[in-house]
C-alpha cells in the first residue's frame, strides 16, 4: 500500500507540477503509471482482508478509548515519568492498545482518501459518462486532497523520522 501510494504521489506531483513535468517529460507514461498504481490501490487492503490478524486490526482502529481521547488531550504522552508513591501507571503512558489515536486517525484518512481518490480518478479516466460540472469537481477534489494527502505524508515521514525508538523496532 505505501509504495503505491508513493507511486501515485511521485506520478502526480510530475503531472501536476510544471516544472517537474517539463523536466522529466513522458506525460503519457506518467499518466499511465499513475492511473494504474491508483487503481492498484485497494488491491492491498482487499487482500488483506482474507488474513484473520488484518481483520482483528481493522476492528482496533474501528474504536476510540477513553484512554485514546486522553491520550490525543495530552502534551506529555512522549515524555514519561513514574508517579511518586509508586501507584498507578506511569505519567505518559496510557493503555490505548495496539495502535495509538494517531495511527487510527492516520488509516482512517487513507482509507477514506483512497475511496476518494479512487472515485474521482474513476470520473477523471472515463469522463465520457459524466457531466461537465461532476468532472470539474472532481478535478478540484483530486486535486486538492493530492495537496493534502502529500502533506499529511511528508509529515507522516517527518515525525516517524525522528522517532529513534520506533525505528529501531
Amino acid at each position: 500500500t505505501a509504495l503505491l501510494m508513493l507511486a501515485c504521489l511521485v506520478t502526480a506531483a510530475l503531472l501536476y507540477i510544471p516544472a517537474l513535468s517539463s523536466a522529466v517529460g513522458r506525460r503519457d507514461l506518467i499518466k499511465t503509471l499513475h492511473v494504474l498504481a491508483g487503481f492498484a490501490l485497494p488491491i492491498p487492503v482487499l487482500l488483506g482482508v482474507l488474513s484473520t490478524a488484518f481483520r482483528a486490526d481493522l476492528s482496533r482502529f474501528n474504536r476510540f478509548s477513553p484512554a485514546d481521547w486522553e491520550w490525543l488531550k495530552s502534551a506529555d504522552r512522549r515524555d514519561v515519568t513514574h508517579p511518586k508513591g509508586g501507584g498507578g501507571l506511569p505519567r505518559g503512558v496510557y493503555p490505548i492498545g495496539k495502535f495509538n489515536p494517531g495511527q487510527k486517525l492516520n488509516a482512517a484518512f487513507t482509507a477514506g482518501g483512497i475511496l476518494v481518490m479512487l472515485g474521482t480518478g474513476v470520473m477523471l479516466t472515463f469522463p465520457d459518462p459524466w457531466p461537465d460540472r461532476w468532472r470539474t469537481g472532481a478535478t478540484f477534489v483530486h486535486d486538492w486532497l493530492f495537496l493534502i494527502i502529500l502533506v499529511v505524508t511528508l509529515g507522516h515521514l517527518w515525525y516517524a523520522l525522528r522517532d529513534t525508538g520506533a525505528l529501531r523496532g
